[in-house]
């Protein structure tokens, strides 16, 4: 693939997986990369992944859509990498901490004061999510989505197949997984492995609205 449009066009959400094509671990570690790596409002980084790459990791994954979204669950089983996107429900005092505290050891200040600057300005923002907009929780979440959009792209330009799903049911996923004790919830999950060549959307076009209906230019 030449360039980003043709790895758009190439990639689709599969639905039918080859089971015995397998992520390999470099690959695999350069999609965590991406992830680790991805953009949040003032570097908040709201997210927590849970990864399965094994028959009894998916299986716990695949309880959550073995009833209402019974559809997606081979997506999980057949898939070679499953992920569970996870958010944290509040920026919590430990969180803001371990976020100022890697910056600092990263460098990101160059004087004291830097450090003081970050920590009230991401402070200022949460604040203002949590007790003038309310919408604290929805606020972090928009911050791992970013991260799932990063990830979709990051593996179509490695040649890896990728399935965003919301199609699950939550409330068994955060039990299953115990997230809630840990302040955090499940968002959204993306299967990643090799797509087969059968099933719907295989061999149909790509279909998006033109650029005249999605752009405009000021």
């Amino acid at each position: 693939m030449k360039n980003l449009t043709e790895v758009m066009e190439w990639r689709y959400s599969v639905k039918d997986y080859n089971p015995s094509k397998k992520l390999s671990a470099e690959d695999f570690q350069s999609l965590k990369e991406v992830l680790r790596l991805s953009p949040s409002a003032t570097n908040i980084q709201p997210w927590h992944y849970v990864i399965a790459d094994d028959d009894a990791g998916k299986d716990r994954i695949a309880k959550s859509t073995d009833g209402h979204h019974e559809a997606n669950s081979s997506k999980i089983r057949e898939a070679s990498h499953v992920i569970v996107f996870c958010s944290h429900i509040h920026a919590d005092e430990p969180h803001l901490a371990a976020v100022l505290e890697k910056e600092a050891a990263d460098g990101r200040f160059t004087e004291p004061k830097r450090k003081k600057q970050m920590d009230d300005k991401r402070r200022k923002s949460v604040n203002n999510h949590r007790y003038a907009l309310k919408d604290e929780s929805h606020w972090l979440a928009e911050q791992v989505y970013i991260s799932m959009g990063a990830l979709l792209l990051g593996a179509a330009t490695l040649g890896i197949d990728a399935t965003p799903m919301e199609g699950v049911d939550f409330e068994v996923l955060d039990a299953e997984l115990d997230l809630n004790s840990k302040g955090l919830t499940a968002l959204g999950v993306v299967s990643l492995g090799y797509r087969s060549g059968d099933g719907y959307n295989a061999d149909l076009p790509k279909s998006r609205l033109s650029e005249d209906a999605v752009f405009t230019k000021l």
